[in-house]
């Protein structure tokens, strides 16, 4: 177990014992999250390379939610421990997590200019290579297109289309019985999934994006104020109270059993839908999220998850084969195939068999390739401090605990102390 400064972990013993080939098989351990079909997947694919290499693989579970996913780490990391071989890392997390990973340019062969080059860069700092990119994502709207056909209406290309055709097919369809039947559930709890969220309203109203490139606080504005106000309207409107305490699987199951009209969540969310035992089953469209107004634009949150390997690790080179495995074009293929999970690899989107299972992948290809970056590269070790501080910002309206305008002046003011000696 993991015990360093009286913390204890979910791992067991990891000593290795057989020999392969002439040569001591290594057990190697990966964290990789739960949300959806990634567990199963992760271990598919592990199984897979311990049977080409003679090695073990252990899949730990992290916690599903990013915040509390990074903590964990940062527990792990400043003990020292090796019990962790292969990290599953947020996009936003390179910079802050660099100096306890390994440059992986060395064990790679140059496969990673297989890859999207701003998740290449983005996983690039100060000269090494910290991570491999593993799935990318960007937020997308899920929608009923049954119910859409049934009353005439269209998918939505702004939030307020989104709102008023979701307070109509919710009314008529809480008329017809169900009482449980909701317009819009989407991620409001007060975790990183509301910075995604949030980032998307913002953007989408050309309200910038919380920090600039340039470091400058930028959130104060009546655009950002403008999209907080319409998202509070939802609450006990389309949406209920109780998604101020949703993370993507509570959206997901609401919409999933049928008792929602749409859905903002990540494409992985398409591969559960589609499921032979789910109730949406063909009943499912997806479309970009909708744009702030005729004026707008539209905005998904670039998302996705890189591979990285500890520096503390007692196995970097069997830890580095296991990432260089798992980030290649045929394992991205049978995970987007299988869970719908985004490739890293721009060929993808143009294999008949990946298309087919996915369709959208296709149509909304610039979406994923031009995903809003959420302000962890201007504000580095940071990041966190500022999510934490938007994302509490903007439950608090949410919640009705505060005005739109109040809450982003005093969000400004906390955001320019923190960068007040730079990022």
């Amino acid at each position: 177990m993991f015990r360093s400064r009286g913390m204890q972990w979910i791992l067991g013993g990891l000593a290795a014992s057989m020999l392969v080939g002439g040569l001591q098989a290594k057990t190697i351990t990966i964290s990789c999250g739960a949300v959806g079909a990634e567990k199963q997947l992760c271990e598919e694919g592990t199984q897979a390379w311990s049977e080409k290499t003679g090695h073990e693989v252990k899949v730990v579970s992290t916690p599903n939610s990013a915040t509390e996913r990074l903590s964990l780490y940062q527990q792990l990391f400043a003990a020292r421990s090796g019990d962790v071989d292969v990290f599953q890392i947020d996009v936003v997390w390179p910079g802050m997590l660099a100096s306890h990973l390994v440059d992986l340019s060395e064990y790679t062969d140059g496969a990673e200019s297989n890859h999207f080059d701003a998740l290449v860069e983005n996983n690039t700092v100060d000269g090494s290579l910290v991570a491999m990119p593993w799935f990318t994502d960007a937020g997308v709207l899920y929608y009923r297109k049954d119910l859409l056909e049934k009353y005439s209406l269209e998918a939505p290309e702004t939030w307020q289309e989104l709102t008023s055709t979701a307070e109509t097919v919710m009314a008529k369809e809480r008329e017809a019985g169900n009482d449980r039947f909701w317009g819009y559930v989407w991620q409001g709890r007060a975790y990183e999934g509301l910075t995604c969220n949030a980032l998307e309203w913002i953007a989408s109203h050309n309200g910038g994006t919380v920090v600039n490139d340039q470091g400058e606080v930028t959130v104060n504005n009546e655009q950002a104020a403008e999209a907080l106000a319409l998202a509070s309207t939802w609450i006990d409107g389309i949406s209920p109270r109780s998604v101020l305490n949703y993370t993507e699987e509570e959206a997901r199951g609401v919409f999933q059993s049928g008792n929602a009209l749409y859905m903002r969540n990540w494409p992985y969310a398409w591969s559960l839908a589609q499921s032979e035992d789910s109730p949406v089953k063909g009943k499912v469209g997806v479309v970009a999220l909708p744009k702030g107004g005729k004026d707008g634009r539209h905005a998904g949150t670039l998302g996705g998850w890189q591979l990285a390997v500890s520096k503390y690790s007692k196995n970097v080179d069997e830890a580095a084969d296991l990432v260089r495995f798992l980030t290649s074009f045929e394992e991205q293929k049978r995970r987007a195939i299988e869970g719908s999970y985004n490739p890293t690899i721009p060929d993808l989107y143009r294999d008949e068999e990946v298309l087919a299972a996915v369709p959208f992948f296709g149509e909304l290809f610039e979406t994923f390739k031009n995903g809003v970056p959420r302000p962890s590269s201007a504000t580095g070790d940071q990041y966190g401090r500022v999510s934490n501080a938007f994302f509490n910002a903007t439950h608090d309206v949410l919640s009705g605990k505060t005005e739109p305008e109040k809450a982003l002046t005093d969000l400004e003011r906390q955001l320019a102390r923190l960068g007040r000696r730079g990022w």
